[in-house]
């Protein structure tokens, strides 16, 4: 997997970090406190958005007067403890951040999610140290399926796209990942598990968490 590659970029939430779950309360208390129930389809609909594109969606959808600052702001606030206190790393990331530190190989986080929680997860989990580039949606034109955050990081982290690997985990980021023209590895979430056959085809490879990766000396296997 990581033959003839110079760095990995990985999304964020469900692929470093278990945080999926928590988005979900997230939208449904936020409505709830509007008087408005959370459709079913939302998070399909916003998957692979940024940021703002997302507090842009729920604006029109929901007609809310808030503006989009004030939305993301709202949002940030419930996120942030939850994100420090409660987000663990996903199984085996921290082994293989060390491994990719030891062996000289780069890596990034490419993000659909706001720069000020990204940063305050990372803080909290300590891995700040592993990533030379972190990049959000809201920094390009376009999120995710659009490549433009991947070809971002690549561009940042001076290597070529075939020279990249990305680990992601629903297929909206699978497809910004392939279109940016990269080798992407899909990883298992709860949150996306019923996907598993698209995000599998879509796909170069499939794990069920980084210790698939690793033997017990810390090296790939």
């Amino acid at each position: 997997m990581l033959n003839k590659k110079k760095a990995v970029i990985f999304d964020l939430d469900g692929t470093l970090v278990d945080s999926m779950w928590m988005w979900k309360t997230i939208d449904i208390q936020f409505l709830g406190d509007r008087g408005l129930d959370c459709p079913e389809d939302v998070q399909i609909d916003i998957e692979g958005m940024s940021f703002t594109e997302t507090a842009f969606y729920f604006k029109e959808r929901f007609k809310l007067t808030e503006s989009l600052d004030e939305i993301k702001k709202i949002w940030t606030s419930m996120a942030l403890d939850k994100y420090k206190c409660e987000v663990p790393l996903k199984p085996g990331v921290g082994e293989f951040l060390t491994y990719l530190s030891d062996q000289g190989i780069k890596a990034g986080i490419a993000t659909s999610n706001g720069r000020e929680m990204v940063e305050g997860v990372i803080e909290a989990l300590q891995i700040g140290k592993y990533f030379q580039v972190i990049a959000t949606s809201c920094e390009v034109p376009a999120g995710k399926p659009a490549p433009d955050i991947y070809l971002k990081v690549a561009n940042e982290l001076s290597v070529s796209p075939e020279q990249c690997l990305v680990f992601e985990d629903v297929p909206a980021g699978i497809l910004a990942g392939k279109r940016a023209g990269m080798t992407v590895c899909a990883i298992d979430d709860e949150f996306s598990r019923e996907r598993e056959t698209e995000k599998r085809e879509l796909a170069d490879y499939f794990i069920y968490d980084y210790y698939q990766l690793l033997n017990g000396n810390g090296a790939i296997s």
